[in-house]
């Protein structure tokens, strides 16, 4: 194997272990927070229903009649200088046909490549990118139900990959109770073409299935919503085999830390409250307990798993921040901006 694409290989896996966080499957990317807001909520809310455009990306029954003619555009600056982010647009045809189109990308930055002998090979990039083509129907006064095509292409230098996934999902609204909540399946699909092949045949992986349930209930006299997300329903035991141990003798060890019940139900679980005094502002603050263990590092302080953001309307515009702190000195910081273009009609 040459210099560059050893470099490059472990690249690669350094990456994927951020995305996943012990997860298994290609294309991680598709979970990233693909908005400020979401960020703030813990990376994942599938129950919000408030009209806002980008939670469309999580849960595609959350297209509403508010978000007809609705722009958002999302973009964050990742770990070790990656950057990500996602556009979005929605528009109603006829009275209870929500359509959006939206796109997600992560741009890895460029690099160098240089062979066995150090010699320079030239520059090559990394990107991912995904199209999320959405469609949402009402089918009661407090049920909607929605799907999702995503086409997903992703190239590391000369190594392509394409695959295709699909979201279904549902969304119950009561109004009256300041109550929602949602029912997701995320990313059921397929690649088509791998990033290799193996004796001519397609070296193909899985997608992230997900499946997910959350839950949103505002206060009737108090400016507070709280929300509990589920994720990962399909799968109990999210333990994962740690390398992050001393080496002895030159050899790197194992170890897998057995986890109780409790712990690992709350590894499903994500918690989080918004302080919510007008529809023009917003703050929020969420818990994801499984960030929390997995990416803190004994003996020093982090606030891992935390997550806190803001958002307010500005003349026509939302304008939004989130701040999640994955490790120690690593944050990721991201903004967002939508806006309806009904409200620029003479």
């Amino acid at each position: 194997m040459t210099k560059k694409n050893f470099l490059f290989l472990m690249f690669v896996a350094y990456c994927l272990q951020v995305f996943s966080q012990a997860g298994t499957g290609v294309y991680q990317f598709l979970d990233l927070p693909v908005s400020s807001r979401l960020a703030a909520l813990g990376s994942k809310n599938i129950s919000l229903n408030d009209n806002d455009i980008n939670f469309a990306f999580q849960n595609p029954a959350l297209l509403t009649a508010g978000t007809n003619n609705v722009i958002g555009i999302n973009i964050a600056n990742y770990l070790a200088d990656i950057q990500f982010g996602s556009a979005v647009y929605g528009h109603t045809f006829g009275q209870n046909n929500y359509f959006a189109l939206g796109i997600q990308y992560v741009d890895y930055g460029s690099f160098m490549g240089y062979n066995e002998l150090n010699d320079s090979t030239g520059a090559f990039a990394a990107k991912d990118y995904a199209i999320s083509l959405v469609y949402a129907r009402p089918l009661t006064e407090n049920i909607t139900v929605g799907a999702t095509l995503k086409p997903v292409y992703s190239a590391y230098e000369r190594y392509t990959s394409f695959g295709m996934a699909m979201d279904f999902g549902a969304n119950y609204n009561n109004p009256k109770n300041l109550f929602s909540a949602g029912l997701v399946f995320r990313n059921i699909g397929t690649q088509f073409k791998g990033y290799y092949s193996e004796e001519g045949n397609q070296h193909l992986e899985p997608l992230p299935f997900d499946i997910q349930l959350g839950l949103s209930k505002k206060f009737l006299h108090a400016p507070l919503r709280f929300s509990l997300t589920l994720d990962n329903l399909q799968h109990w035991d999210l333990s994962y085999n740690s390398t992050n141990q001393p080496v002895t003798d030159l050899i790197s060890t194992t170890t897998t830390t057995k986890i109780s019940f409790v712990d690992m139900a709350f590894r499903h679980a994500i918690i989080a409250v918004e302080f919510v005094p007008s529809n023009s502002f917003y703050l929020a603050a969420a818990f994801n307990h499984r960030h929390q263990v997995e990416m803190s590092m004994p003996g020093f302080k982090s606030t891992a798993g935390f997550s806190f953001g803001g958002g307010i309307k500005i003349y026509k515009f939302h304008v939004g921040f989130g701040m999640t702190q994955f490790q120690v000195g690593n944050y990721s910081y991201q903004f967002s901006f939508s806006t309806a273009l009904n409200e620029f009609r003479l």
